[in-house]
Order: structure tokens, then C-alpha cells, then sequence
């Protein structure tokens, strides 16, 4: 079956200079490494692991150092649960403060504010009763959820399947011969991207070990279309 015309998922074009692109990667959680190997393959910047530590000390960026005392972690952790972050527990919550506002400080020192903030949702969390939330999503192929079923899997019918966040159409629904083999699930994506025309802007999905290869692929596809950091593209 063709499927029909693929439409665009919203993205951006990051053209910036080499010293806040370092900085944004910095932030994203990237090694001294990673960042190298980034602006090689995605900007075409070549730019030596030794450079990459003296720009780093330039701009005053450092991993271990807590740059953050309680008064100024407060705000941005109350932003976060008056959105989409309502149902996270302390570890996601530090995850969210290192990567979209830079902060450098040990995940320890998010719980005591997120318990004066939202004792009712600690207190949820830590009995395993969460609330729903209101999904949304800027518009189609934003990002694809991606799961396996394995309520039919004894009786020989494993499943696996993809859905669009944005318009809830489903872009694969697949039973094969096993739904955690990651060359399978592979084969799932690239298929649909083929017949598409395109690739999503995320995909989000388990940590499950057949996911391993889709995430390498997502990352490519994101990294080698646009010119932008990628990190975040696999949730």
C-alpha cells in the first residue's frame, strides 16, 4: 500500500557560530568526544578534543562544578511541573534542568525544592497513583510513539506498531516473526521512511534493547537532513 505525500515535521535550521554550538552541546549532555565528532559530521566544523577543553574553560563551563544554589533552582522547577513535567520524578526533572536551561548541578540537589514545590505529587509518585496529563504535540510527524505488544506473543503473534502523536494515524502495525529483534524493528522504520519520503523529528519509545538500532538510524536521519544538534530527536 502507497502511503500518502509526506508532510513535513516542524524543525530548525542552526546556523551558529562554533563557540555557541559547542556551548549548546555542552549542555545536551555531550562528552568532549561527542562534540568533536558532531561538528565534524553535522556542521563540517573539524575542531580537536584539546581545542574543544580550551573553549570550554573559556566560556566558564564546567562539568562538576555546582553553579546553582536553591533560590535559583526553584523557578525553573516549578516551570517545568506547571507543564509537561507534572508526573516526573526528581532524576527526570534534573535531566530537563541540565539539558533546556544548562544548569551543572548534582541530581540530588533537585529533591528538596520538588518536595517544597509539589509535596502532593512527591507524595503520588512515591505510592505509584499519577495523574493524567494533556498530551500535545506542535503538529504532524512532530514525533512518533514506538511499542511492541506482547499479549498474543505465546500464541505466535508478535506485534509491533507506530503511531503519529499529532494525528494518531498509525504507521506501521506489523506481526512478524519476533517484536525485539532489532534488525526487525529496524526494517520497520526504514520501510515506512522509504514510503514516506521522510523521517519524523523524534521518535519516542522503551529502553528496551530492540530500540538500539532505530535510535542509531533516527539520529542519522535527523543528523544528515538538517543542521542541527540531534540529541534530543530519540526520547
Amino acid at each position: 500500500m502507497v502511503l500518502p505525500v509526506y508532510t513535513p515535521a516542524l524543525h530548525r535550521n542552526n546556523n551558529m557560530p562554533r563557540n555557541e554550538l559547542i556551548s549548546r552541546y555542552f549542555a545536551q549532555g555531550y562528552t568532549n568526544k561527542e562534540i568533536s565528532q558532531a561538528l565534524i559530521t553535522v556542521h563540517k566544523i573539524s575542531i580537536s578534543i584539546s581545542q574543544i577543553k580550551r573553549i570550554l574553560r573559556s566560556l566558564e563551563l564546567k562539568r562538576r562544578k555546582v553553579n546553582l544554589q536553591l533560590p535559583g533552582i526553584i523557578c525553573p522547577i516549578y516551570k517545568i511541573i506547571q507543564n509537561s513535567g507534572q508526573c516526573l520524578g526528581y532524576r527526570a526533572i534534573w535531566k530537563r534542568l541540565t539539558t533546556e536551561f544548562g544548569f551543572v548541578i548534582p541530581w540530588k540537589s533537585v529533591m528538596e525544592p520538588l518536595g517544597m514545590i509539589d509535596p502532593d505529587g512527591v507524595a503520588r509518585r512515591s505510592k505509584g497513583r499519577l495523574i493524567r496529563r494533556r498530551y500535545t504535540t506542535p503538529g504532524p510527524n512532530f514525533v512518533w510513539h514506538i511499542d511492541g505488544y506482547d499479549r498474543l506473543k505465546p500464541f505466535g503473534f508478535p506485534i509491533h506498531g507506530a503511531i503519529d502523536g499529532f494525528s494518531r494515524r498509525i504507521m506501521w502495525l506489523e506481526v512478524g516473526p519476533s517484536n525485539n529483534n532489532p534488525k526487525i524493528i529496524a526494517r520497520y522504520i526504514l520501510d515506512t521512511v522509504e514510503q514516506l519520503g521522510g523521517c519524523p523529528q523524534r521518535c519516542r519509545c522503551d529502553l528496551g534493547t530492540e530500540n538500539t538500532v532505530i535510535e542509531e538510524i533516527q539520529v542519522l536521519f535527523r543528523a544528515l537532513s538538517y543542521n542541527e544538534i540531534v540529541r534530543n530527536c530519540f526520547l
